[in-house]
C-alpha cells in the first residue's frame, strides 16, 4: 500500500550526536538505538506517571461521585460522556505499564495493569498483554499478528475470498460498518477476558495468577453493578451501561484504527525485515496538538512507540523529530498523516479488501 511522501524536519538541534556520515541501511537500528539512549528518552517520568493516575482516578471519582448525587433522572446519562474518556485515560495507563513505561520494577507494572485493567475495567491485563505484544512483534504480520487474523473483519482480499453467509456480506461492507460495530468493542473486551482466564488450559500453567485476575474481574463486575443500581432505576441503569460501553469502544477502537490500517503487511513467504522497517512501514502517525495527544493516548507517535515500546509515554513527542530524520537518512519511509486523513486511509484499505465480493 503506497503513500504520499510527507515532508521531514531537518536534522533535530536536540540531538547533538548528530547522524553518521554515511547513510545507514535500511535496517540498522543500532544507531537510533543508541541516539534515543543518549537523550535520555528511554529514562522512566515516574513523576508524570504519578500525576497522571492521581488525577486520573480523582476524575474518576468525581464522575462516581456526580452519578450518585444527580440520581435516577435520564440526566444521569450526558455522564456518561466523560465516564468513557476517563475508562479510555486508564486503559492506556494499563497500556502503557503493560509495555512496562511506567516503572522499572516489574512487580510494580503489573499491580498497575492488574488496577486499570481488571479491577477498574473489566479487561483482563494477562490477555491484554499477551495479545498486544504479539502483535507488537510482528505488526500487520499475517501469520503472527493476532490483529491482523480473520474476525469480524478482515484484512487482506484473500481473507476476503474465504467468506460465506453473513460474514461475506459484513466483508463486503465493512468500511461502512467499521465504526459502528467499534460501539461493541467495549463490551467484547470484557467477553474476551473472562473466556481467557476462565480457560482451563491457563489455570493449570498458573492458577495462582488467574485466581487473582477473576477475583479483580468479578469485584469490577460486581462494583459496577452495584453502582448504576444505587444511581439509577434498572432501565436507566442498562441504558446508562450501553452508552458507556459504546462510548468507551469507539473511543478506543478511534484511537487505534489508524495506527496500521492500510499500512504494509509483510509478505509471510517473503524477505525478513530488520526491526526498523519492520516497525516503520507498518505502522503511521497522526498529527496534532496537545488535545490529540490527550485523547490517543500518546499512541499517535505510532512509529515511535512501537520501535521503543517502553518509551515513557511524555517522550514519544520528543524522540518524533530524531526517528524522522534518521528514516530519512535511511530511507526508510516515515508515514505521518492528520486524523482524519488516517480514517480515510484506513476506511480506504478496507473497502478494498471487500472490492472483489461487490
Amino acid at each position: 500500500m503506497s503513500h504520499a511522501p510527507v515532508a521531514l524536519d531537518p536534522p533535530p538541534s536536540r540531538n547533538s550526536g548528530g547522524v553518521a556520515e554515511e547513510a545507514p541501511a535500511s535496517d540498522a537500528f543500532a544507531p537510533l538505538l543508541r541516539q534515543i539512549r543518549g537523550q535520555r528518552l528511554l529514562d522512566r517520568r515516574t513523576g508524570w506517571y504519578t500525576a497522571s493516575i492521581s488525577l486520573n482516578a480523582l476524575a474518576l471519582a468525581g464522575v462516581v461521585g456526580a452519578l450518585l448525587m444527580v440520581g435516577d433522572s435520564w440526566w444521569a446519562l450526558v455522564l456518561a460522556v466523560p465516564f468513557a474518556i476517563l475508562s479510555a485515560r486508564t486503559g492506556f495507563i494499563g497500556h502503557d505499564a503493560g509495555h512496562s513505561q511506567i516503572s522499572a520494577s516489574r512487580r510494580t507494572n503489573r499491580l498497575l495493569g492488574l488496577i486499570h485493567g481488571n479491577l477498574l475495567l473489566g479487561m483482563s491485563s494477562a490477555w491484554w498483554n499477551d495479545k498486544h505484544n504479539r502483535h507488537h512483534a510482528n505488526p500487520n504480520h499475517l501469520d503472527k499478528d493476532p490483529d491482523v487474523g480473520e474476525g469480524v473483519l478482515v484484512w487482506t482480499q484473500a481473507q476476503a475470498e474465504r467468506r460465506a453467509g453473513m460474514a461475506r456480506w459484513l466483508t463486503r461492507n465493512q468500511a461502512w460498518l467499521f465504526f459502528p460495530l467499534l460501539t461493541l468493542e467495549g463490551i467484547a473486551l470484557k467477553v474476551a477476558s473472562v473466556r481467557m482466564v476462565a480457560a482451563s488450559a491457563d489455570w493449570d500453567r498458573n492458577g495462582r495468577a488467574r485466581a487473582t485476575e477473576a477475583v479483580l474481574l468479578a469485584a469490577h463486575h460486581v462494583g459496577y453493578v452495584a453502582l448504576l443500581t444505587a444511581a439509577l432505576s434498572p432501565g436507566r441503569a442498562v441504558v446508562f451501561a450501553l452508552v458507556h460501553h459504546a462510548l468507551f469502544g469507539l473511543h478506543l477502537g478511534a484511537v487505534f484504527a489508524p495506527n496500521h490500517k492500510g499500512m504494509e503487511m509483510p509478505d509471510p513467504d517473503g524477505e525478513r525485515w530488520g526491526h526498523l522497517r519492520k516497525q516503520v512501514l507498518t505502522s503511521r502517525n497522526v498529527r496534532g496538538g496537545w488535545l490529540t495527544d490527550w485523547l490517543m493516548g500518546g499512541l499517535n507517535y505510532q512509529i515511535e512507540h512501537h520501535l521503543f515500546p517502553s518509551m515513557p509515554r511524555p517522550h514519544l513527542r520528543l524522540a518524533r523529530p530524531l526517528v524522522r530524520h534518521y528514516c530519512r537518512v535511511a530511507d526508510v519511509r516515515y508515514t505521518e498523516t492528520g486524523l482524519l486523513d488516517s480514517y480515510r486511509l484506513a476506511l480506504r484499505h478496507m473497502h478494498e479488501v471487500g472490492a472483489p465480493l461487490r
